[in-house]
């Protein structure tokens, strides 16, 4: 195990202890999660303040960060600021100033203990309201403008928030829309990744939590009309572009003709991805194969991809990995180890986690992940003559927000004894999807970016939902249900795909890991959460030109370039 998986390990144990977790949560609060920008801020606090002063000619730039307990999007927006800010345009932040009654910071294990009371009170208390000064404080102390949520409403705001909520029942949040913005959707995402499940049916809270949820969408929305007009915001900055309140300020400065620029913390180290209009997790997918398949390929760009795959089976490279033991792939003791029989073909079956992909993975071929998975059963079921080996994803128990939705649960209710040509490989199982792709003919996805790598490996991949490998050319892809099981009966496939196949996912995979996730020298990994923190000496390392990534970066903001970071360019 990992000297940062065990560290890991040790925070997880010791946050179970409520008093533990309720002292560190308000030390790193208060001593911790802000200490470094800070330090820095006020290091070059006389520099910053006159950058501020200066006449800008540029862009208005809005960072939603939206929760300032949110680290991963306070620290990288922070420097992003001031970069910004060299670039002579104009920026301010908007964080929650403790309006919202849920957010994304709520997930159910902080609250679990409290259920009871919720019930009886039928009242949900936002624990993360608590950051707004201590997150806003060097901004303003250094003259940039940071908007409260509650600052875009007025009383008739307010008395029309309170209006629409009371008259919406809670079975019609879902359609309800404003102003074009589907702010129910956002609101059941929002709940669904509370309870870290595909469904809220059979919660005693969901509809408690149903009806926060949709009144933060609401106070979202409305504030942000008002946000966006009166700060005549050109451009919209913000973390993830999904769930509340991002999902709702990213539909709603869409609708408005305002640019937006969404993006999350990348697989790699030190890396980020940037996108336009919309989350990665779609932009991913809508991509246009143009970006890659004309990339000059070359043996130092395999080497790179090789050794860069062949990390990702121990995490080295990666500060986002979820497999807790050092894989070493060993064929046999993998077929031994699960009773196979080694006369018959193999194919893996590779899991999301059940609530994550509800969320990002919009539904093609099957309504759900759980439904594909329940008709792939069914079909091997008849299929004595092949086994598949279903890999349930390890985030299940290592992620960030544990799922308390198991697939292996679900598989076991509906079925309750399966044949012995199909097996399941639990999340914390000593096997790890690359031993167990490794001994198959194929493997079959809903959603996993597991398919760019195993693509570029050489194996047929079967494409059931939205994944990101789809739709070019270098996967099997369904269309529907029929089509699928069409796809299924053609297996055993008992070869790789082509060569030529294999280059382009090759491509696709480098243009995946190297060029769209893009590098920035001023932060470096740190442990726990977030995985990095800044590492800036001064004001000079953000200035343009100082860094490639980071002009990368700017540049997109600014324009309609890419977010794709060549450094061979």
């Amino acid at each position: 195990m990992r000297y940062k998986d065990i560290k890991s390990n040790i925070r997880n144990y010791l946050s179970e202890i409520r008093i533990l977790k309720f002292v560190y949560d308000r030390i790193k609060l208060r001593f911790i999660a802000y200490r470094k920008v800070e330090i820095f801020f006020y290091k070059n606090k006389k520099s910053i303040i006159e950058i501020v002063k200066k006449k800008k000619t540029g862009k208005r730039i809005l960072f939603a960060t939206s929760m300032g307990s949110e680290l991963v999007a306070w620290r990288l927006e922070a420097i992003l600021g001031l970069a910004m800010l060299q670039r002579g345009h104009h920026i301010e932040y908007a964080m929650n100033d403790g309006i919202l009654p849920a957010c994304q910071d709520c997930i159910y294990k902080t609250y679990e203990n409290d259920a009871a009371k919720i019930l009886r009170s039928k009242r949900f208390i936002n624990k993360s309201n608590t950051c707004f000064y201590e997150a806003s404080k060097i901004f303003n102390e250094l003259g940039i403008k940071v908007n409260g949520f509650s600052e875009g409403l007025n009383n008739k705001d307010i008395q029309e928030i309170e209006k629409i909520y009371n008259a919406t029942k809670t079975e019609d949040i879902k359609s309800y829309t404003l102003n074009n913005v589907s702010v129910g959707e956002h609101a059941l995402a929002g709940t669904l990744r509370f309870f870290a499940k595909a469904t809220i049916d059979n919660e005693p809270l969901a509809e408690i939590m149903l009806r926060s949820y949709f009144k933060a969408a609401l106070i979202t929305t409305f504030s942000f009309n008002n946000i966006l007009r009166k700060r005549k915001i050109d451009v919209v900055v913000l973390h993830h572009g999904i769930y509340v309140p991002q999902g709702l300020i990213c539909s709603l400065a869409n609708e408005m003709g305002i640019k937006v620029v969404t993006w999350n913390i990348a697989y790699r180290k030190n890396r980020f991805i940037f996108s336009h209009q919309d989350t990665y997790h779609h932009t991913l997918i809508s991509e246009s194969v143009s970006k890659w398949v004309n990339i000059k390929w070359s043996d130092k760009k395999n080497l790179e991809l090789a050794n860069y795959l062949k990390g990702r089976w121990h995490g080295h490279d990666d500060w986002i990995n979820f497999n807790q033991e050092n894989p070493e792939i060993k064929d046999q003791k993998v077929i031994q180890l699960l009773d196979l029989d080694p006369k018959k073909p193999c194919v893996a079956l590779l899991t999301n986690v059940l609530w994550d992909a509800q969320l990002h993975y919009p539904a093609n071929a099957f309504e759900n992940m759980l439904e594909w998975i329940f008709t792939t059963i069914e079909h091997f079921k008849k299929r004595q003559d092949i086994q598949l080996v279903i890999r349930i994803h390890p985030a299940e128990v290592s992620g960030r927000i544990k799922s308390r939705q198991k697939v292996a649960d679900e598989i076991y209710e509906k079925f309750k004894d399966l044949p012995k040509n199909i097996k399941i490989i639990k999340p914390f199982d000593s096997i790890s999807s690359y031993e167990l792709v490794s001994v198959s003919d194929a493997a079959l996805i809903y959603g996993t970016k597991m398919g760019v790598e195993l693509s570029a490996s050489g194996i047929p991949v079967i494409v059931a939902g939205e994944a990101w490998i789809r739709g070019k050319g270098l996967t099997i892809d369904s269309t529907n249900k029929d089509d699928y099981l069409d796809k299924l009966k053609q297996l055993p496939f008992k070869s790789k795909i082509s060569n030529e196949v294999t280059l382009n996912a090759k491509k696709y995979a480098y243009h995946f890991f190297f060029r769209r996730m893009i590098p920035l020298k001023s932060v470096s990994e740190s442990s726990g959460w977030p995985p990095f923190d800044i590492k800036l000496k001064n004001l000079d390392e953000l200035k343009s030109g100082s860094d490639k990534g980071l002009d990368v970066i700017c540049d997109g903001i600014i324009g309609d370039n890419d977010f794709i970071y060549d450094q061979n360019e």
